[in-house]
């Protein structure tokens, strides 16, 4: 059987952006966009199991590729800090849905298995 070339790298799945890919990241996000005010670092720590260090860093390399901003206020035992998912970083989490959308229908496919979420499930269709 012959491949045709418009399935050369059908399952590359480019559009799984790694910063995003990760499993604590994605959780992050996640979390961040059930929550459109913005949660605590306290908040996000207890919800995605996380220590201080682990999110601090996870939390670092989100805010370089601008998908969420950090607000800090106040100083000393009084500061506080809010996570929000930035605008931008709303869209590539709905592009980086779409992407894993086709791996599961891919999965699907084979497996026969019902697709429950979508992005309109998630709000962001």
């Amino acid at each position: 059987m012959k491949k045709s070339e418009s399935d050369a790298g059908r399952f590359a799945y480019e559009g799984l952006d790694r910063v995003i890919h990760e499993k604590a990241r994605l959780g992050i996000l996640t979390s961040l966009l059930t929550h459109r005010k913005g949660l605590s670092f306290s908040e996000l720590k207890k919800l995605c199991s996380l220590t201080d260090g682990n999110l601090n860093r996870h939390l670092q390399h989100l805010a370089e590729a601008k998908l969420i901003e950090v607000q800090k206020a106040g100083a000393g035992r009084n500061q506080s800090t809010t996570i929000r998912v930035t605008e931008s970083g709303r869209k590539r989490f709905a592009e980086y849905l779409s992407v894993l959308e086709s791996v599961v229908g891919d999965a699907v496919q084979v497996t026969h298995a019902p697709l429950t979420r979508t992005k309109r499930a998630w709000g962001l269709a």
